[in-house]
């Protein structure tokens, strides 16, 4: 029987608190922006740029952005953050050259190598200037085999990663006079084995038993997750704004660290609640904030399968900001005042200012100095990184200060660029390192995750031009990472990496269109300087298998290089086609240890519009 872990007391905070704090316009404006995104089916519905051939995420580049550029919605792959992923619209691209489609409804179906299958579809059946109602449901799933990037002893054995991923939801939105409304659901299911390559034992308890019969590498692991959310807030120009939020998120695992033993519920509830004021025409004073209830329920622990001790919390951000503006500069000045309880409990302070001023017509000097409370719930976790030990226990994060400086410019016709440097310091970050131990039985390779302080400098350049039918895009990113411990650890200090982050990216796009109907795009990213730390299990004992020791060692992971192709035909407003060619440069690389990504496979796809 499952083990309920409600904290009454806790509830009630949240309502009292959630009726007296309230969230600032920054948020009003974000909540307002991210409604419309996933209300409108703004332009045609076209995934040829999606990248659907992947079983894990490529590192995440979350830098500033000078122009809006294409999102790419996909349940495959882990969002750059997770906590926006609910909020991304699931009909596809936002293509700013794509003409505006005033049709209803989008159908998406691909297929490819490695049985890559994608499913998309959706329709409003709602589309008035006061309401809109949309559905839709979207499908990843591969059931192919993969060749381990490592292991010497055993380099001719290959594995089946297998992943199902699926996402549906119902949004609904009304304009009022002065205030927007929105309601809505979405339900998520994955699942997916831990085909990760597990350490090896060496020399094998017998040459006729394969060592990959040991961890279970063919049981699937489900995530199930139920999100419900209502809203109201006041338009962007009201004279007093006001933001009233509510969402409830059901995430579970069907498993813990085996197919024996049954896995976590997590439960979050969640408010968003603002009020400010404009005066003298061009200032706002506010104060906003953010209540997040995360309760658990847990199934009794075993010798065998010990339960991580999940405790109940609260987690808070007060925000007071002031604002000002001019005809050419905008000025904020506030601060966070963030928390969480539970078993470890923490209050910090972090800044929250901003500022822009013209310093030419079309050229913008810009700072910001902000900070923020990472959750690290099993659900956000679990868009970052399915593979995770499902019981592991990760503290939220605090980013004490996330500061950058930069300049961006549309100087000339066609051009832009944003050059940029930053500074972020965190508290208990958290890093994926591959397992150090592992039972007979149970699932292989899930990753681990070690909590160390971090400091990141980083700077950076982003880029693009367009002319006529082609357009480039180019961003390089150095990041310089310095890893401290937390007091109450005891690591040596090989332990003290990035582990897994990259230090140089560089991300290139190439799109060409000759003629209307036609489009090429070539793509290519590049990730380089990325650590961890291995491991590899000697056995002592040919006929005993149990017996072992762990030999650790320090080592690099190998660069990611990867040029991927897409060309697709437009035959009209109704159809069209794509055809995909990823990973041209025949790489074998890795984004978490030991679980390889596909080689160069192939997807081709239609989609139509109605």
């Amino acid at each position: 029987m499952m083990k309920t872990r409600y904290n009454t007391k806790a509830i009630c905070a949240i309502l009292l608190i959630g009726l007296s704090v309230t969230l600032s316009a920054q948020e009003e404006e974000k909540a307002n922006r991210d409604l419309n995104r996933e209300m409108t089916l703004e332009k045609e519905y076209d995934p040829a740029l999606r990248d659907a051939n992947k079983v894990n995420t490529l590192p995440a580049v979350k830098e500033p952005e000078v122009k809006k550029m294409p999102i790419d919605y996909a349940t495959f792959t882990a969002p750059a953050d997770p906590q926006k992923e609910i909020t991304l619209l699931p009909s596809g691209n936002i293509q700013a050259d794509v003409a505006y489609n005033k049709r209803r409804g989008y159908l998406h179906a691909a297929g490819g190598t490695y049985l890559n299958l994608n499913g998309d579809a959706g329709y409003h059946i709602l589309d008035t200037e006061k309401d809109q109602l949309n559905i839709f449901l979207s499908h990843r799933s591969t059931n192919g085999k993969l060749s381990y990037n490592h292991h010497i002893y055993i380099d001719a054995e290959k594995v089946k990663a297998k992943l199902n991923d699926n996402l549906g939801g119902i949004r609904f939105r009304h304009l009022f006079k002065k205030a927007d409304f929105k309601l809505g659901a979405n339900y998520g299911y994955t699942s997916f084995n831990y085909y990760g390559m597990s350490p090896i034992p060496i020399p094998m308890p017998s040459p006729t038993i394969s060592i990959l019969s040991f961890p279970d590498i063919s049981t699937n692991q489900v995530n199930q997750a139920l999100q419900a959310f209502t809203g109201i807030a006041s338009r962007e120009d009201a004279k007093v704004g006001y933001l009233l939020d509510f969402d409830y998120i059901n995430f579970s695992r069907k498993y813990a660290l085996s197919k024996q033993d049954e896995g976590i519920t997590e439960h979050t509830m969640g408010a968003k609640l603002g009020l400010s004021s404009a005066f003298k025409g061009n200032q706002r004073v506010g104060i906003g904030g953010k209540l997040a209830y995360l309760a658990y329920n847990i199934p009794p622990s075993t010798s065998d399968n010990p339960t991580a001790d999940f405790s109940n919390r609260l987690e808070g951000t007060i925000t007071p900001y002031y604002r000002i503006e001019g005809e050419s500069w905008h000025v904020q000045l506030g601060a966070n005042v963030l928390f969480y309880t539970g078993d470890s409990s923490k209050l910090f302070v972090s800044p929250n200012a901003e500022a822009d001023v013209a310093v030419g017509a079309k050229t913008v000097l810009y700072a910001k100095a902000g900070g923020e409370l990472r959750s690290n719930s099993a659900y956000a976790l679990s868009r970052e990184n399915r593979y995770l030990n499902p019981v592991a226990k990760v503290l939220p994060s605090r980013v004490w200060l996330d500061a950058v400086i930069g300049l961006k410019s549309g100087i000339a016709p066609g051009f832009w660029f944003n050059l940029f440097a930053g500074y972020k310091l965190t508290g208990d970050d958290h890093f994926f390192l591959p397992p150090s131990t592992f039972s007979i039985d149970d699932f292989k390779n899930s990753s681990d995750v070690l909590q160390l302080n971090s400091t990141l400098i980083r700077g950076g350049l982003e880029m693009a031009y367009a002319y006529q039918w082609i357009e480039v895009a180019l961003k390089g990113v150095y990041n310089n990472w310095s890893i401290r411990k937390n007091k109450s650890l005891d690591l040596s200090s090989d332990f003290l990496k990035a582990h897994g982050r990259p230090k140089m990216e560089i991300t290139t796009n190439i799109l060409v269109k000759p003629i209307d109907k036609v489009s090429v795009n070539l793509d290519y990213y590049l990730a380089g300087g990325r650590e961890t730390y291995q491991y590899k299990m000697i056995y002592n004992d040919y006929f005993t298998p149990g017996i072992y020791d762990v030999e650790k060692s320090a080592g690099k992971m190998k660069n990611i290089h990867e040029l991927n192709f897409t060309g697709s035909y437009r035959f009209n407003d109704t159809f069209g086609a794509y055809i995909k060619l990823n990973n041209l440069l025949f790489q074998k690389y890795e984004v978490l240890y030991d679980y390889p990504l596909q080689g160069f496979n192939v997807m081709a796809g239609i989609n139509i519009n109605f």
